[in-house]
């Protein structure tokens, strides 16, 4: 999907550029959003090298771990973002054009910056001397849309969309706001925290860039080779050597074995080789179950047996006397 957008966005806004000829609103959005996904996937070619494909690989799969998450976080936000919205929309009709004066505590032009002027007496005026204009992020809670940007504002430490009213006057408000700042700033937040550098160090080793760097090397052969081209035994040997550290296939082996993930049926001759040359002992689970059984009943076989022998002599000692 990303490659997707990497190659067609910057193909459309080309094609769009060629024939309008002329750098206007519509131009620019395309331009720099095409530029972003050209770098981004510029990067992805480091990702064959090892020093950076590590990384990469790391990026990659705790995204996917966390993913969930951050669905349910999202939805959380959409909910107190709700909630908001129902508590600051405006009560009234207003317009942006032409001032409307009500008792509307939400109206865009009771929360705009007023300037009055200091009378002779030293009091001031109650009527405002001038007003600022509002625009359409001056109560940012008239449109869900900029309600969820607000929210996202207020999660990076930015409430200035909240800050036209009175927390003194408002108490539903000022209840929003610590519930929000507790649950998803403090509690989510650092859980979430907590969750990335549990999948960090999960995945920051050398395995997760070889399957990365496998990957890639499907991608190319799949799309970037001719058919002639993946014919050849140079490039494709029939048989591939793998040099592994011993100690650490011995332990990968046992921890299959003992998950019970050894026996299966791809490669049992290879797996029996590779048990002689490493001297391990294959020892299944059931089996070593069935022979645990077998013993248990043996030993009881010979307690019976013992009893017995134990009854006979001396029912033969007592007849002796």
């Amino acid at each position: 999907m990303f490659n997707l957008f990497a190659y067609l966005l910057p193909i459309f806004t080309s094609i769009y550029w060629i024939q309008t000829n002329d750098m206007n609103d519509q131009i620019i959005p395309l331009l720099s959003f095409s530029c972003l996904f050209l770098d981004i996937k510029f990067l992805l070619f480091f990702r064959a090298f090892e020093h950076f494909g590590v990384y990469f690989s790391i990026i990659i799969s705790v995204a996917e771990q966390i993913i969930y998450f951050l669905v349910l976080l999202f939805i959380i936000i959409i909910s107190f973002a709700h909630a908001f919205y129902i508590l600051l929309f405006p009560r009234s009709g207003f317009s942006l054009d032409q001032r409307t004066n009500n008792n509307d505590p939400n109206n865009p032009w009771n929360l705009a910056t007023t300037y009055s002027k200091i009378l002779d007496d030293g009091t001031m005026d109650p009527n405002p001397f001038i007003i600022q204009p509002p625009n359409n992020n001056t109560n940012m809670f008239t449109d869900f849309g900029t309600v969820l940007f607000a929210m996202y504002k207020f999660l990076t430490g930015d409430s200035s969309a909240l800050s036209n009213w009175s927390y003194l006057n408002n108490p539903p408000l000022v209840i929003l706001i610590v519930l929000f700042s507790l649950l998803i700033v403090v509690y989510l937040m650092n859980l979430f925290i907590g969750l990335l550098n549990m999948a960090i160090d999960k995945d920051n080793d050398r395995v997760s860039y070889l399957l990365q760097k496998a990957k890639i090397l499907a991608e190319i052969e799949l799309f970037y080779l001719l058919p002639h081209q993946r014919r050849w035994e140079a490039w494709f040997p029939e048989v591939i050597y793998y040099y592994a550290n011993a100690d650490k296939t011995r332990e990968e082996i046992k921890r299959l074995i003992n998950n019970s993930q050894w026996k299966t049926k791809q490669f049992s001759v290879m797996k029996q080789n590779l048990l002689k040359k490493l001297n391990i002992q294959d020892i299944d689970k059931t089996e070593l179950h069935q022979v645990l059984k077998e013993l248990k009943e043996t030993k009881s076989e010979l307690q019976v047996l013992k009893e017995e022998s134990n009854k006979q002599a001396l029912s033969k000692v007592q007849n002796d006397d």
